[in-house]
């Protein structure tokens, strides 16, 4: 039952016979309020018997129907919800019928928090063999905003307390198919190789992943969310990362690609920084850049971190303040 349906087929409680006994509880706003809120009638009246069996602490079938009814009015008072989670319980209630429900209220409100919650309580009560029904709810969330933080969070959750570990990776993959810049798609692969208890962690993963995240580089290099991932396979230590030849190589194919180097230019800067001494073929590369993009020649060639914030500056124009400032606080070492 939706807000709609509330609206259309509704009878008030005055109305139904076997309410005839609760004397409904108005809302209290104090003796002068400075703003009374407009509420709907239908509103108004489901709250008063809410408040009159709530206070009662009535952990009956008809307030269960009356908390289903309040949440289809706001499905954002967590009041309501803690109640109803109180009376499931007291009725033993059949958590699988439940989950029905969520479905249907989930489905117009995706990013409400108290859904959320409560969907995790429920499945949190019916134990591992929730999880597959869990994943998928979350991946039909996707299917219509591929980053709902909500649905994230909670897919995590059952990954890390339900298990079902075994398909996830792969589902990263059709997200990328749909998306490689789907940078909640990137975080999950990070969380599973990471967290999965079948894929022995990142030191196990590391190699494996370095390919595959140069792969997806080199098909949109101005993409952040695999440079980004590149840097977390590595602990973000810039330094260890490109001394990985692989790493070092594909900066290079980047840079000589003409555009879209802007990332691999800001690793490169990082690394620059903390003594990373950069091959022949990326210093060329790095010159290249600089000799295309009619920059001053004052810098001399031993200056490559500052070459590199020269280029930054101008081909990120956007950011070129903060190009600027990254100028100014490279340690002499790195000169």
């Amino acid at each position: 039952m939706d807000s709609e349906d509330v609206k259309e087929n509704r009878v008030p409680f005055s109305n139904r016979s076997e309410w005839s006994d609760i004397k409904p509880v108005p809302q209290d706003d104090g003796p002068n309020p400075v703003v009374v809120i407009d509420y709907k009638d239908e509103f108004v009246e489901t709250m008063d018997y809410f408040r009159a069996v709530y206070m009662a602490d009535e952990r009956t079938p008809r307030s269960l129907d009356l908390t289903r009814e309040a949440i289809s009015l706001n499905p954002g008072n967590y009041t309501v919800w803690q109640f109803r989670r109180l009376i499931l319980e007291h009725l033993n209630v059949n958590l699988h019928e439940e989950l029905q429900f969520m479905d249907q209220i989930a489905t117009k409100n995706p990013k409400n928090y108290q859904i959320w919650h409560h969907r995790r309580w429920i499945a949190e009560k019916l134990g591992v063999g929730a999880a597959h029904k869990e994943l998928e709810f979350t991946r039909r969330v996707f299917s219509q905003d591929a980053k709902n933080y909500h649905a994230w969070s909670h897919r995590q959750w059952v990954l890390l307390n339900l298990g079902c570990w075994e398909d996830e990776l792969s589902y990263c993959d059709e997200l990328f198919n749909d998306d490689i810049c789907n940078n909640s798609a990137w975080n999950q692969r990070f969380f599973v190789v990471t967290k999965s208890p079948l894929l022995g962690g990142l030191d196990v993963m590391r190699d494996s992943e370095i390919m595959f995240t140069i792969k997806a580089i080199l098909a949109k290099p101005g993409n952040e969310s695999p440079w980004r991932y590149l840097r977390g396979l590595y602990q973000n230590d810039a330094k260890s990362l490109l001394n990985d030849p692989r790493v070092a190589s594909v900066c290079t194919e980047v840079l000589l690609g003409g555009s879209q180097y802007v990332h691999a230019l800001n690793l490169v800067l990082d690394a620059l920084i903390h003594q990373f001494q950069p091959g022949e073929d990326l210093k060329g590369a790095i010159e290249a850049v600089y000799s295309s993009l009619d920059l001053p020649d004052s810098t001399s060639d031993s200056e490559l971190a500052k070459r590199v914030c020269f280029i930054l500056e101008k081909v990120d124009p956007i950011r070129a303040s903060y190009w600027h400032w990254r100028k100014t606080t490279i340690p002499s070492q790195a000169l």
